[in-house]
């Protein structure tokens, strides 16, 4: 459950397919939007007869999941009465900090990084996601014209955008444009690059000026979204700081993960932690201007979440 962005719904739906692999699970994907007079509404005000056509609405449920995974905002007004709506059938997983009503989830999937304790809270380094060794092998035949016939090493990079944290300013932009030429020009490899859709049009325009003559593929969001196929490819990822999915993501891969500065708007607060933690585990080291090679385990976050889930469920019976 979620309001259907790719980077919140893969949350929950990466938390799903961990738990379906470890024990027979059906998955369904649901969607909840507010219609816009109410979608700033505090969750406590909102109502199922606000939600927009086509969202998953309670009051047309005939039967209910054993398990229930949501995240964000969105979500919480109706995560918080699913227990009462089910009965008590249903168990509640919210993933990050809900921020309101915690008492009213079974478990919270909470990133170490936001500091939230509780006997219902379960911390992860990151956030859940959906990467694994085999949907990244999966993705890459589909791609494999494109990315086959490139020099190793094969440096992919995951650039976002503005956040309430971070800003990525056309000069900025500009700044790592010519370090990421620099460094893959350095080794006689290839580039791999994709944009989020919080990245600034001036930022995405310049950059992509500047890296187009390298060796490699710069998506420019059509056609199929190349991202598992990009990260199998890779030698290197490089990522903006601004994101905790896409280092948590890059850290799945064992490849090594070099964080990308970016212009703080404020203390990077939770950002600096959760790259100390991905740090500590041996996979995230700020980027330096080359390609050293190190490696790691995988941090696979998403699967002890699961297991926690399952054994949660097995307790509450």
């Amino acid at each position: 459950m979620s309001d259907g962005r790719t980077g919140i719904q893969n949350q929950a739906l990466g938390l799903a397919e961990a738990i379906a692999r470890l024990t027979p699970a059906e998955i369904e994907i649901k969607h909840v939007r507010w219609r816009a007079l109410f979608d700033r509404w505090p969750s406590g005000l909102k109502t199922p007869a606000m939600l927009t056509p086509g969202s998953f609405d309670p009051r047309t449920a005939t039967e209910w999941p054993d398990l229930w995974i949501a995240t964000g905002r969105a979500s919480l007004p109706l995560s918080a009465r699913v227990r009462d709506w089910s009965g008590g059938r249903t168990f509640v997983v919210q993933t990050q900090d809900p921020r309101w009503r915690y008492d009213r989830y079974d478990l919270i999937v909470a990133p170490a990084h936001d500091g939230l304790s509780g006997d219902n809270v379960f911390e992860i380094i990151g956030s859940p996601h959906r990467i694994t060794p085999s949907k990244l092998a999966e993705a890459a035949p589909a791609f494999a014209d494109r990315i086959a016939p490139l020099p190793h090493p094969r440096v992919t990079v995951m650039i976002g955008g503005k956040s309430k944290a971070f800003d990525l300013p056309e000069a900025h932009a500009a700044v790592l444009a010519d370090q990421i030429e620099a460094a893959v020009q350095t080794t006689g490899g290839a580039l791999l690059l994709t944009f989020s859709r919080r990245t600034p049009e001036a930022a995405k325009a310049v950059m992509t000026e500047r890296l187009s003559a390298l060796p490699g593929w710069i998506w420019d969001g059509t056609g199929d979204n190349p991202l598992f196929a990009m990260l199998d490819a890779a030698d290197h990822v490089l990522v903006t700081e601004d994101s905790a999915n896409m280092a948590t993501e890059a850290a799945a891969t064992g490849k090594p993960v070099h964080v990308l500065p970016m212009i703080a708007l404020k203390p990077p607060g939770k950002f600096a932690r959760l790259h100390a933690d991905l740090a500590a585990q041996g996979a995230a080291r700020p980027f330096d201007g080359t390609l050293k090679d190190w490696t790691y385990a995988p941090v696979n976050e998403t699967e002890r979440a699961a297991a926690a889930v399952l054994e949660a469920m097995a307790a509450r019976g």
